[in-house]
C-alpha cells in the first residue's frame, strides 16, 4: 500500500462497493474537493486499479445572434417582408431603403433568400430586380429558433424535423451554439477491487519538511508522502507552425520545385484583370454585389497604362476583334472596367501575368491568392478564401496535359484516392472541366474549375500559344489531406484543436 497516494486511499474505500459510481457524487464520501477526486482518478487509472467512463451529453442553445433573431427574425425573413410590402417587386439597388438592415445583413438575406427559393433576381434593361410572389411559410430553422427561446435542447432530444433546422442554422455564425458536458463514472477493476479490501485507513502523509516540523521535532513522528516517478504528469504542448500555413509553405515549395514561379498582385484589382480580359461579359450575373465586393472609396483606378490592351479586350467583347469570334455583342463599357473590386478569383493573376514584361514562354507560373467573394458562410464556403492558380504556355500543350496536372493535385497534395472530371463551363476556357476528388473520411469535395484558355482570352493580351488555366479551392484541398469536415476550423483560434492537429 505504500505506493498509494492518500487521495488514492480515499478514493478505493469509496468505492469499496464495486458500483459504477459518478465521479461528483463521491463529494460527500471522501469529502475532498472534486479537483482532488479528479486527479486521484486518473493516477489509480493509470495504474489499471479503476475504469473511467466519460459520457458525453451535446446540448444546443441560441447563440448572440439568434438571440437578436428570435426578436426581430431572420434577415431573408425581414427582407421578403419588406418587398412585399413594396409590391413584392423592387429594385436591387433601393432594397436598403426599405429596411433598416446593414449591407453584410442584405447581402446575407439575399443569398439565403435565393437558396430557399422565396426569391428571385430578374434583370431588365440592365437593372436588377428582386421578385417575391408570396409570403413564404414558416421554416424548420425558424421554427427551431423558436422551440430554443424556451432553453437549451440536448441534440438526442430532437425530432429529425428539428435536426434538418439544426443542420441549416449550423451553416450560419452565431445562430446557435453547441456545447458539450461530460459525465465521469469510475468503476473498480478487478485488481482494484482486490486492492481496496486491502486499505484500512487512509492516514496523514506530508509531502514538505518545513522548518516549523523540524524545530518542533514533529518530523519524527509523522509520515512522509513517496515520491512516484512513475506517476502520470501534464502535457507539454511544442510550439509549431499553424497547421494551414505550413501546408501553403509546402504547397508553393512543390510548385517550385516543379519549375514554377510564383505569381503575386494585390488584393484591390481592376475590373479589367478581373473579369474584362478573362472575356467575361460586362452584364454576367457574377458581377452583382451579392458575388464581388466593390470598393466604395475610391470607385475607380486609372488604366492608361493599358489603353492598347483595353481596345483589344473592348473590341472583343462586342464583335470578336481578330479571334474568329462573334464576340459578346453589346457595347463595352470604358468606365466599367476601371472599377476598383476585392479580387474575387485567383485568375485574375494569370491575366496580369499575361500581358507582364516578365512572362516567359514556355513558361510554367502559379498563385496562392486571397480571393473575396459575399458567399453564405457553411461547411464548405467562407466569404474569403483562397485559390491555387496556375497557368502553363507552351506551343505543344493539350487538355491532356491539363488533366494529368489536376490528376497531381488531388491525388499527391490532398491526399485523395481517386478524381473525376466532369465538364464544365467557364467564360474565359474552352474546353473546361470541374476536378472533384474523393478519400474514404472525406467523402467526394469539389475542387475547383480548369480548361484551356480561349482565343477571346489569349489573343487580345498579345498571347499566340496555347495555355492551360487551373483554379482550385486550396482550402478544400486542405481540409481533404487533413481530415477535416469544416472550413471554418481551419482559421480556428481554439488552442485544443491547434494542439492536436499533427504536422504534415
Amino acid at each position: 500500500m505504500s505506493e498509494l497516494h492518500q487521495l488514492e486511499k480515499s478514493l478505493l474505500l469509496a468505492l469499496k462497493d464495486g458500483k459504477k459510481t459518478r465521479l461528483s457524487k463521491l463529494l460527500k464520501k471522501t469529502k475532498l474537493p472534486y479537483a482532488s477526486i479528479a486527479r486521484a482518478s486518473v493516477w489509480l487509472s493509470s495504474k489499471g486499479y479503476v475504469k473511467l467512463e466519460d459520457v458525453k451529453r451535446s446540448f444546443i442553445q441560441l447563440d448572440s445572434d439568434g438571440k437578436k433573431i428570435l426578436k426581430k427574425g431572420l434577415p431573408e425573413r425581414i427582407l421578403v417582408e419588406a418587398v412585399l410590402k413594396h409590391g413584392g417587386r423592387t429594385l436591387l439597388d433601393i432594397v436598403p431603403t426599405l429596411t433598416e438592415m446593414r449591407k453584410d445583413e442584405i447581402n446575407i438575406a439575399l443569398g439565403w433568400g435565393r437558396r430557399k427559393g422565396w426569391l428571385i433576381f430578374s434583370r431588365e434593361n440592365g437593372k436588377m430586380f428582386i421578385i417575391i410572389k408570396e409570403k413564404p411559410k414558416k421554416g424548420i430553422d425558424e421554427q427551431l429558433i423558436e422551440q430554443l427561446s424556451k432553453g437549451s435542447m440536448t441534440l438526442d432530444s430532437l425530432t429529425s424535423q428539428q435536426l434538418l433546422g439544426l443542420n441549416v442554422l449550423m451553416k450560419r455564425p452565431k445562430i446557435i451554439c453547441q456545447t458539450e458536458d461530460v459525465d465521469r463514472f469510475i468503476t473498480l477493476t478487478k485488481v482494484g477491487r482486490t486492492i481496496a479490501k486491502q486499505v484500512k485507513e487512509v492516514g496523514e502523509e506530508i509531502s514538505q519538511l518545513t522548518p516549523e516540523l523540524i524545530k518542533s521535532g514533529k518530523w519524527r513522528e509523522i509520515r512522509f508522502r513517496k515520491y512516484d516517478i512513475k506517476a502520470p504528469v501534464a502535457k507539454i504542448w511544442a510550439g509549431k507552425k499553424q497547421p494551414y500555413l505550413r501546408f501553403l509553405d509546402d504547397m508553393k515549395q512543390k510548385l517550385v520545385s516543379l519549375g514554377f514561379i510564383e505569381m503575386v498582385g494585390s488584393t484591390v484589382e481592376f475590373m479589367f484583370f478581373n473579369c474584362d480580359a478573362l472575356y467575361m461579359p460586362q452584364d454576367h450575373p457574377a458581377r452583382e454585389i451579392h458575388d464581388i465586393y466593390y470598393l466604395k472609396s475610391p470607385s475607380y483606378g486609372n488604366l492608361s497604362s493599358y489603353t492598347t490592351l483595353i481596345n483589344n479586350v473592348k473590341a472583343t467583347h462586342e464583335n470578336g476583334w481578330k479571334t474568329n469570334s462573334k464576340g459578346w455583342g453589346y457595347p463595352f463599357s470604358l468606365e466599367a472596367t476601371r472599377r476598383l473590386i476585392l479580387r474575387s478569383q485567383g485568375t485574375a493573376l494569370s491575366a496580369r501575368m499575361l500581358v507582364d514584361e516578365r512572362l516567359e514562354i514556355p513558361g510554367k507560373y502559379f498563385s496562392i491568392a486571397r480571393c473575396y467573394r459575399p458567399d453564405v458562410i457553411d461547411r464548405t464556403h467562407l466569404t474569403e478564401f483562397n485559390h491555387v492558380e496556375g497557368i502553363v504556355l507552351g506551343a505543344d500543350l493539350t487538355f491532356k496535359d491539363l488533366l494529368g496536372i489536376l490528376k497531381m493535385f488531388a491525388l499527391e497534395t490532398a491526399g485523395a484516392d481517386k478524381v473525376r472530371f466532369k465538364p464544365d463551363y467557364f467564360p474565359f476556357t474552352e474546353p473546361s472541366v470541374e476536378l472533384s476528388a474523393y478519400k474514404a473520411d472525406s467523402g467526394w469535395l469539389e475542387f475547383g474549375g480548369a480548361g484551356m484558355f480561349r482565343p477571346e482570352v489569349t489573343l487580345p493580351l498579345g498571347i499566340n500559344v496555347p495555355v492551360i488555366a487551373w483554379g482550385l479551392g486550396i482550402d478544400r484541398i486542405f481540409m481533404m489531406k487533413a481530415g477535416i469536415r469544416d472550413i471554418r476550423d481551419i482559421f480556428s483560434r481554439d488552442l485544443n484543436w491547434l494542439r492536436r492537429q499533427r504536422v504534415i
